[in-house]
């Protein structure tokens, strides 16, 4: 069960890479941080909790270090 997950992370990261030039840094850290978060959360902690947990915090994590960079 843990394929199809890691193939879905892939695939929205590669997304994620490929519209980056269409987003400031914050909205491209807050999606690249989801996915990165999502994936570790399983890893970590597994099930959907820990995926959806995960993602959120790599969501806030994403979105303040786009911020920073956006400020620069």
């Amino acid at each position: 069960m843990k394929k199809p997950l890691t193939s879905t992370a892939l695939a929205l990261l590669a997304s994620a890479a490929l519209l980056g030039g269409c987003a400031n840094n914050q909205q491209l850290g807050t999606g690249v941080g989801a996915v990165a978060g999502g994936v570790v959360g399983d890893a970590v902690l597994g099930g959907p909790l820990g995926t959806l947990g995960g993602a959120a915090a790599g969501a806030v994590i994403g979105n303040q270090i786009g911020k920073n960079q956006d400020k620069k």
